[in-house]
């Protein structure tokens, strides 16, 4: 059985559940720094601080921040760390690409989503969604 660090499980959380892009980054990073730098790690990182720039209308950022994650994460098998790594390299180009032209076709901020395929990665996010509407009761 697959086993997931718990602050991954808490990026999926932040990214797919409640949206912030802050949050991803802080706890991305600090697993980030205990697994060495992991260029994987980091390109997830900064996929989510693409969208945390978008998010502030921060373009220029954004699109470096974009494309330094899809750097590096398109070396990586297509199904990796139990999401479908490939989606989100593609969806994330295709950001890129609108945000390229913002100036001529302007488009809302919109949200990306990590496509879980482990269903002990569902697991684990679904705990973890448990637990904190818990602490919120």
């Amino acid at each position: 059985m697959k086993v997931y660090d718990p602050l991954y499980v808490q990026f999926i959380y932040y990214f797919n559940i409640e949206r912030d892009y802050f949050e991803c980054h802080e706890v991305m990073e600090e697993l980030w720094l205990e697994e060495g730098r992991a260029p994987l790690y980091q390109g997830l990182l900064q996929i989510a601080v693409g969208l945390y720039h978008h998010w502030n209308g921060n373009v220029g950022g954004s699109i470096k921040l974009f494309s330094q994650g899809i750097d590096k994460l398109q070396h990586f098998p297509e199904h990796t760390l139990g999401i479908d790594l490939a989606r989100i390299v593609t969806e994330s180009r295709e950001y890129v690409e609108k945000l390229l032209r913002i100036e001529q076709e302007p488009f809302e901020f919109y949200d990306l989503n990590l496509i879980l395929l482990d269903p002990r990665l569902e697991e684990l996010l679904a705990a973890l969604m448990i637990e904190k509407t818990e602490r919120m009761d």
